[in-house]
């Protein structure tokens, strides 16, 4: 397939620079499959199409505020960290502005000095390995010193209210530098009413690095290399949504790092004659685009994504590619707001 194949038409005052302030008062577009119906609603109005029997898998994982502005030490000049994904203890994997500024021996000093970084050699894509050296705990540091890394759509500096907004009310491990932003929608009492309900909650962790803004260059998408992502699911999560698929209900995945979680843990269970998904650490660079077929997931709760993305790609693979890119248009004409602040989708 060509890249051309997934491109849409997206005027720049439609991509959304703040968030809603109330969360759950988004707007929801509604894309059911069967029927081929498209629903304009609002995300409040979700719990209209959880079922009892359905198990909602979110990502847990807690964005952590990854853009640093320091000094190279001996030349005072203004350099800009930014965070990508921890190597091994204090040893980062960190993107630099202006990158010819740094080289492998050079430190770099934040603050008043209580976080240091010495660059220790480059890496893949023009990144940095770097180590931190600092006094007390690292992320005290980090929450006291570091901003929300907003993607570069955003074309704003990151505020106070992004640490709270720019975060689900279920996060809880620390590790991402882009939110898993379906679920910035949720709120704690929309997530009551649904287990009141009776929908099962289970919660995966991805952590997701600066690979997700980086566009794809090739002309045929086959050939496209996806970054790697570390992810975790524990045993109390793959028995809940195990249950579920043998019982024959949905899951539902709120995102694409949940779905890309679920997808790379399923596993053909002989005993039932299903795919389930094995509990467990993973590394998962899983390109999920049309002609995939889906183990886990039944029904997606997303964003809108860039045109040409992997993401719109993978929403794509769910349902039909042309019935997606025609969803879009109408949401380009009705005004919905796109990314990472936008409006949400639901593909049921």
């Amino acid at each position: 397939m060509r890249i051309e194949d997934f491109d849409y038409e997206l005027p720049k005052e439609l991509i959304a620079q703040t968030p809603e302030q109330q969360r759950d008062h988004c707007r929801l577009m509604v894309l059911n499959r069967e029927h081929g119906t498209i629903l304009h609603q609002h995300f409040y109005d979700i719990l209209e199409h959880l079922k009892p029997t359905d198990c909602l898998v979110l990502n847990d994982s807690r964005v952590i505020p990854a853009r640093l502005f320091g000094q190279k030490e001996g030349t005072g000049a203004h350099v800009e960290f930014l965070l990508s994904k921890r190597i091994e203890g204090d040893v980062w994997e960190t993107l630099v502005r202006p990158g010819r500024r740094l080289k492998p021996g050079d430190s770099v000093s934040f603050g008043e000095g209580g976080l240091r970084a010495e660059i220790l050699d480059y890496s893949e894509g023009g990144t940095r390995k770097v180590r931190f050296r600092y006094d007390g705990i690292f992320m005290e540091r980090l929450e006291e010193l570091g901003k929300m890394p907003l993607p570069p759509y955003i074309e704003r500096e990151s505020t106070d209210e992004d640490r709270d907004m720019y975060q689900t009310v279920y996060s809880r491990v620390d590790g991402s530098v882009a939110a898993p932003t379906a679920g910035l929608h949720f709120t704690e009492e929309l997530l009551r009413k649904a287990q009141e309900k009776g929908v099962k909650l289970a919660y995966v962790t991805l952590h997701v690095g600066i690979g997700t803004f980086r566009p794809v260059k090739c002309e045929n998408i086959e050939e496209h290399q996806m970054h790697f992502e570390e992810y975790f699911v524990d045993e109390d999560t793959a028995s809940v949504i195990n249950e579920t698929i043998r019982a024959g209900g949905r899951i539902v995945s709120v995102g694409t790092t949940s779905t890309r979680t679920l997808e790379s843990a399923a596993f053909y269970d002989e005993a039932c004659g299903r795919y389930l998904v094995k509990a467990g650490h993973g590394s998962t660079g899983i390109f999920i685009y049309p002609g995939y077929e889906y183990k886990i997931v039944d029904a997606l709760i997303t964003n809108f994504h860039l045109p040409k993305s992997t993401l719109i790609m993978l929403v794509s693979a769910l349902y039909d590619r042309e019935k997606i890119l025609e969803a879009y248009r109408e949401a380009v004409e009705k005004q919905y707001r796109f990314f990472s602040y936008g409006d949400a989708m639901l593909i049921e």
